[in-house]
């Protein structure tokens, strides 16, 4: 088996796109609608990340609460989590927790998107 990718649900379509590829640096591959299942839907990629973007467009979509234990999330890998960390505040994204670390295994924090979404970059030390 080999991993795919992760879908997320969104408010709007464009902001969402706009959010993942202007701040995330990640990259929109294709979009479109799904007449018969009355969704737009949005495949975005970064490294070996895909996320599918689905937007219901027959209901309107109610935030989820943000609250530990930021469950389910979507974890991204990073090479460098102080950069990652800075990158976030720079672009006023904010940290719902951390960054936490596990000495000598791992540091990592969470953040949402928009459509609180819940995401996590993640370092990872001595990676076997």
């Amino acid at each position: 088996m080999k991993f795919d990718h992760a879908a997320l649900q969104v408010q709007s379509m464009d902001s969402a796109i706009a959010f993942y590829t202007e701040k995330l640096a990640f990259t929109l591959n294709h979009s479109a609608i799904n007449e018969e299942e009355q969704e737009e839907y949005a495949f975005i990629s970064a490294g070996d990340v895909r996320i599918e973007l689905i937007q219901d467009l027959t209901s309107d979509y109610s935030l989820p609460i943000l609250k530990k234990p930021f469950c389910p999330h979507l974890c991204i890998e990073v090479e460098d989590l102080e950069q990652a960390v800075s990158k976030l505040k720079a672009m006023e994204i904010p940290i719902l927790r951390g960054p936490l670390k596990i000495e000598n295994e791992e540091t990592w924090v969470y953040f949402s998107d928009p459509d609180h979404n819940i995401l996590e970059f993640i370092q990872w030390y001595n990676k076997k």
